[in-house]
C-alpha cells in the first residue's frame, strides 16, 4: 500500500502511513516483548513511516511510551518493563472500535480526551497470551486496523501447543509423542492425570519436558529427568497455564526455519542449527535471551535437508493459515526424519534472534525485514479472507 491510497482531504498534503508499534503485555513474556519492540523501532525507516509506540502495562493498561529503543534492552541480566517508559503513571491509550475511524485516543482522569490522529497499521510485538494469541489480533479485526503477522486463528493455534499438534497431524506432519493434562481433568484426578504423564516415560522413556501449553520463549518449562522431579515440574508449568503439556524428548539435532510472506506467498528463509548449549540442560530461557547461545547459520545439512525443512516449514505456515511470518521449529532425528515441535507466529525478533539472524543469511537485512512485514500488512485487509 502506498501513501496514494491512504484516507486524504483535497487541501491536505500527502502524509506517511502510521505505524503503532505495541509491546509489553500482560504476559510473563513482558520483558522479552521489550526488548522486541526496541529492534523494531530502531528499524523502521522514519523518512518512510510515521510511527507510535504503544506499551501496555502487566496490569493490562494501554500507554503512551518514549520512542526510546535504547531504554529497551537487557541490563544486568533483567528485562525491562513498560511501566518504565510510560509517559503518565494514570493516562491511557484507546484504540476505535469503529472501523470507519482509525483515530486513537489519549485519556488521562480530570482532563479531556486527547486526539492522537489515525493509524494505519498496528504492528504488535507481543509475546504469549493476551498478545500473541489471536487476543489482540480480534481486537484489531473489529477495529478494522491492518496488523502484522497472523490472523485471529492462526495465531491461537500457533500460541495453544495442544491443538498445534492436532493440526500439524492433520495435515500429515509429523509430530513427537506427548500428553495433554487440563486443569478440570486436574482437578477432578490428580493420580489419574499423573498416570497419563507416568505412562508416556514408561512408552518413550525418560526425560520428559513439561511446559505451560500457552506459553513461549521456553519460559515455566522443566527438563524432568525421573520421577522425582515430576510433581515440581507440574507445579512450576501451572504456574504459567493451567493447562499443561508433556512431551517425551526426542533425539536428534535442533533445526528452525524461518517463513515469509512475500507478494507471490510465502518462501523459506534457509534454516539454522540449535546446538545444544555448554552451560545449560537445554535451550531455556536464559540459553535464549540471557546468554545468547549462538545458533549456526545456516544449519550444516545436506541440499536434500535443507530442502525438506523448507518445504515443511512452509507447510506448517500454510496449515496453520498463518500470514506475514513464523518461525517453524523442528528435530531431525538420528533416523533422518524431520518431527515439527512448534510454529511461533510471533517469534523472537531482536537483530540477534533466529528468525531475523536466518533472513540475514537469506539476503534480507533487519531493516528490509522489518519494512516487508509492514507492507505485507498494509496489503492485506482485515475481516474474512
Amino acid at each position: 500500500m502506498s501513501t496514494e491510497n491512504l484516507p486524504q482531504s483535497p487541501d491536505q498534503p500527502q502524509r506517511k502511513p502510521r505505524v503503532a508499534v505495541v509491546f509489553g503485555g500482560r504476559s510473563s513474556e513482558h520483558g522479552i516483548s521489550m526488548v522486541t519492540a526496541g529492534a523494531v523501532l530502531r528499524a523502521i525507516d522514519r523518512t518512510k513511516y510515521d510511527v507510535l509506540p504503544i506499551g501496555i502495562t502487566q496490569s493490562g493498561r494501554w500507554v503512551l511510551t518514549a520512542d526510546a529503543p535504547d531504554r529497551m534492552a537487557i541490563t544486568e541480566r533483567r528485562t525491562p518493563n513498560v511501566e518504565q517508559l510510560a509517559e503518565s503513571s494514570e493516562g491511557g491509550v484507546v484504540l476505535p472500535v469503529d472501523p470507519a475511524n482509525r483515530e486513537v485516543v489519549y485519556t488521562e482522569p480530570g482532563s479531556v480526551p486527547k486526539a492522537l490522529g489515525e493509524i494505519d497499521v498496528v504492528f504488535p510485538v507481543l509475546h504469549g497470551p493476551y498478545g500473541e494469541d489471536g487476543t489482540l489480533q480480534g481486537l484489531l479485526e473489529l477495529s478494522g486496523v491492518p496488523y502484522v503477522g497472523s490472523g485471529v486463528l492462526a495465531s491461537a493455534v500457533g500460541q495453544d501447543k495442544e491443538y498445534m499438534k492436532r493440526v500439524f497431524t492433520s495435515f500429515g506432519l509429523k509430530v513427537g509423542p506427548y500428553v495433554v493434562i487440563r486443569p478440570r481433568e486436574w482437578e477432578r484426578d490428580e493420580s489419574a492425570a499423573r498416570k497419563k504423564i507416568i505412562d508416556l516415560a514408561g512408552d518413550h522413556g525418560w526425560p520428559l519436558f513439561v511446559k505451560p501449553a500457552r506459553a513461549g520463549s521456553s519460559i515455566g518449562i522443566t527438563k524432568v529427568e525421573d520421577l522425582s522431579g515430576l510433581d515440581d515440574a507440574i507445579a512450576e508449568a501451572q504456574r504459567h497455564d493451567p493447562k499443561i503439556l508433556v512431551e517425551a524428548a526426542l533425539r536428534g539435532r535442533e533445526i528452525e526455519c524461518g517463513v515469509l510472506e512475500f507478494e507471490d506467498g510465502p518462501r523459506a528463509s534457509v534454516p539454522a542449527e540449535i546446538p545444544p548449549p555448554d552451560a545449560h540442560a537445554y535451550y531455556d530461557f536464559e540459553a535464549k535471551y540471557i546468554d545468547s547461545t549462538p545458533g549456526i547459520v545456516p544449519a550444516p545439512l545436506t541440499p536434500e535437508e535443507t530442502a525438506d525443512v523448507q518445504r515443511l516449514a512452509v507447510d506448517a505456515y500454510e496449515a496453520a493459515s498463518c500470514e506475514g511470518l513464523v518461525r517453524a521449529d523442528f528435530f531431525l532425528t538420528e533416523d533422518g526424519e524431520f518431527v515439527i515441535n512448534e510454529i511461533n507466529t510471533m517469534p523472537g525478533f531482536t537483530p540477534i534472534s533466529m528468525y531475523p539472524q536466518m533472513w540475514q543469511a537469506s539476503g534480507i537485512g533487519y531493516a528490509d525485514l522489518v519494512d516487508r512485514l509492514i507492507e505485507a500488512a498494509l496489503r492485506r485487509s482485515t475481516g474474512l479472507r
